[in-house]
């Protein structure tokens, strides 16, 4: 069988959206290349390669496809440290370069504009700025062109003012190249800071562990500490690993992890999450999970790849800036060529000025870049409130709900049972009762069934011929007796009382005889009202919960917290019927949440349009069931998640109706005579830094 080989590398310096989408096309048809994605936000690239053997081989044409379309760029292997400072320097060194040529040209340029000195002194003066400034954008188009490649920024800003010089407007020519270079650079920071403010929203990645050897600590990188392994933190350092405390006394800042900044008191014995800050005390700390499968590497992986599930909003301009540009280039061919031969008196210089117009604003970058970025800025801003999102469609989707759905156990309520009441059918004992059911319930890990073997405080010895009836509860044979436990359907065929009790009732039967029942409250989570109120607050239009419950438990909290409908004493399965009813009953188009407590619910969390899972700190299983993941265990978040979502989805169209707005204003603008070049390079790149620092909102969310 063929060995997938996944690598991931650092482009260090991206800065064209579109190019990295012709990148990633044509890495994909290289031989050997089962699936490249080019993460522009990043700028990492992920490699899936089916022949091991071919790598160095693959890597170098992958190299040399990326440097065809941004020579600049520095391709480094992507681990866990920082990209190499060594990397950075040669593109530091060309940064200068090129700001000074720029500052030359500028002077030059001013010179021109402000002096008189003559028509050919001007074109000389005028070329030389233009050539300082515009002089590689020039040379890339060129390049291009040999390899057939055209419709590129480099290729429609060289023609257009070439043809600007052509018809004898050099002031126009050079200055539509300097303030696209200054728009260029402007945009160049504005994509940088954003990388990096969204990158601090993440900063949660421990750069080392102090490993314990003997008496002595060694400074190493967390991927080199293996399991069991002893590891020192001290005050004001990240826990770099999950692990157990065996020695020292601190409270831990979980705020990265979570959201919330009340510090969590951790002693030996406590469980430690990686990406904590160590506040106060020394620990010692025994790891339990490797770096790759601990919490903030986990975190880290599912924030990181989220912008790979696209939505339908990026996948729509991808396509549009397809077609956009080769169309655009389309009309300004006709708008120079068909008027001056169809209309009487039309200047051909005219109508190529006013195409000319329409190059410059073709390049979709604007939308491009600033889309994805918002998405990205959103789900970082979402992570930081303890929201982990795992992909911009299922944001989307959030901004977008209009049926809210909860698991009512460890979702509604905080999954900690307490005994509250049994009572016992004649011919039997509360102790008895108590007894039968803690021994029954020996085997199982269920919350239910722990608060039962904790009532009866006793230890009990596992009965033989225990088997767990999902949905309904144990059957045991005790002492040669066949014991029923578990809820009302499990004693079809026994005659019993229902019980009318404020919590789970669990019903107990011996050899087919009604032995009594046993009553387990749940409490309620502390905002599980303030959430159902949040969400009608949001506009969602119908609030619901489905349990395994009995009916009056399922009904009186479905009360209690203004839920608009409760459907208890549901099996797995029928949960998912269930989903699958209110989904037909829905009266508009909005999107149905499920809101559940991890992998016991993983068949709801699949089938709604978004599952919502409470994670709670370190929950594996919960990570992978759902779309998205709260933190916290706080069903409060929910609205917050679609806050979040809403403010996204709302900066993204204006940033598509801000830039087609522009674009086809100057177009149209262009085409009748009014707009010039000038106004065609803000309706470029002075469209796409307002778009990039629009964008950048979507990672400033409130603490909700």
């Amino acid at each position: 069988m063929e060995e997938t080989i996944r690598k991931e590398y650092i482009l260090d310096g991206l800065c064209c959206a579109a190019c990295a989408d012709k990148m990633q096309k044509r890495i994909n048809k290289v031989a050997g290349v089962n699936a490249a994605s080019i993460d522009f936000v990043t700028q990492k690239l992920s490699l899936e390669v089916g022949d091991g053997g071919k790598l160095d081989v693959i890597i170098a044409e992958t190299n040399r496809i990326v440097k065809q379309y941004e020579p600049e760029v520095v391709i480094a292997e992507a681990t866990a440290a920082r990209k190499s400072a060594r990397a950075k320097e040669p593109a530091d060194k060309k940064a200068v370069l090129r700001y000074t040529l720029i500052g030359i040209g500028a002077v030059l340029f001013a010179g021109g504009v402000i002096f008189d000195f003559g028509r050919q002194l001007e074109f000389a003066l005028f070329l030389a700025a233009y050539l300082l400034v515009g002089g590689d954008v020039v040379w890339r188009a060129l390049k291009n062109i040999s390899k057939g490649r055209l419709f590129d920024e480099n290729f429609l800003m060289s023609v257009a003012t070439a043809g600007a010089f052509a018809i004898g407007e050099y002031p126009e020519g050079a200055a539509v190249m300097l303030f696209f270079k200054i728009g260029e650079i402007f945009e160049h920071v504005a994509v940088g800071r954003s990388r990096r403010s969204i990158t601090a929203l993440m900063d949660i990645r421990p750069d080392f562990a102090n490993l314990k050897i003997g008496e002595k600590l060694r400074r190493v990188s967390p991927e080199e500490v293996e399991l069991g392994a002893l590891i020192a933190v001290r005050p004001g350092e990240k826990v770099p690993l999950d692990g157990v405390v065996t020695e020292g006394r601190s409270a831990l800042d979980t705020s990265a992890l979570t959201g919330e900044s009340l510090p969590r008191d951790v002693e030996p014995g406590s469980e430690v999450l990686s990406g904590s800050v160590n506040k106060n005390g020394l620990l010692t700390i025994r790891v339990i999970k490797t770096f790759g499968e601990s919490t903030v590497s986990k975190i880290l992986e599912l924030v990181q790849n989220a912008s790979a599930r696209k939505s339908k909003v990026e996948n729509f301009i991808t396509r549009f800036s397809r077609y956009y540009t080769p169309a655009v280039v389309l009309a300004a061919a006709a708008l120079a060529i068909i008027p001056p031969l169809a209309v009487p008196g039309a200047v051909f210089s005219e109508w190529l000025s006013r195409a000319l117009v329409f190059l410059v604003v073709s390049c979709p970058c604007a939308l491009v870049i600033s889309i994805p970025l918002s998405f990205f800025g959103g789900i970082g801003g979402a992570s930081r409130n303890g929201i982990l999102v795992k992909g911009s469609n299922y944001l989307e989707a959030l901004s977008d709900v209009d049926t809210v759905v909860f698991d009512k156990t460890g979702t509604l309520t905080q999954g900690v049972f307490t005994v509250t009441e049994f009572a016992a059918a004649e011919g039997f004992t509360p102790d008895e009762l108590l007894s039968l059911a803690a021994r029954a319930e020996s085997a199982s890990t269920h919350p239910i069934a722990v608060s039962i073997r904790e009532a009866y405080g006793t230890a009990v010895a596992m009965p033989s011929g225990i088997e767990e009836l999902a949905g309904f509860g144990i059957r045991a044979v005790i002492d040669g007796k066949t014991v029923l436990a578990g809820n009302a359907s499990l004693l079809a065929g026994i005659s019993f009382p229902a019980a009318d009790a404020a919590g789970t009732v669990v019903y107990i039967a011996v050899d087919g005889r009604y032995a009594g029942h046993i009553v387990i409250a749940d409490a309620v989570k502390a905002d599980s009202k303030q959430a159902v109120a949040a969400l009608r607050r949001a506009g969602v239009k119908k609030t619901v919960m489905i349990t395994g419950d009995s009916r009056i438990a399922g009904e009186r909290l479905a009360n209690t917290l203004g839920l608009d409908a409760a459907f208890s004493e549901l099996l797995p399965h029928q949960k998912v019927e269930k989903l699958e009813e209110l989904e037909h009953r829905k009266l508009s188009k909005g999107k149905l949440v499920f809101v559940g407590d991890g992998i016991n619910d993983a068949p709801a969390l699949a089938r709604a349009d978004v599952g919502i899972a409470m994670g709670g700190v370190g929950s594996d299983a919960a990570i992978e069931a759902a779309d998205v993941v709260l933190m916290t265990d706080e069903p409060s978040k929910v609205a917050a998640a679609i806050q979040i979502a809403r403010k996204t989805k709302t900066i993204v169209w204006q940033n598509v109706i801000f830039a087609l707005g522009v674009k086809a204003i100057i177009l149209i603008s262009g085409a009748m005579g009014l707009a010039n070049m000038w106004a065609a390079v803000f309706g470029d790149v002075g469209v796409a830094v307002i778009a990039i620092l629009n964008a950048t909102r979507a990672m400033r969310t409130v603490k909700l």
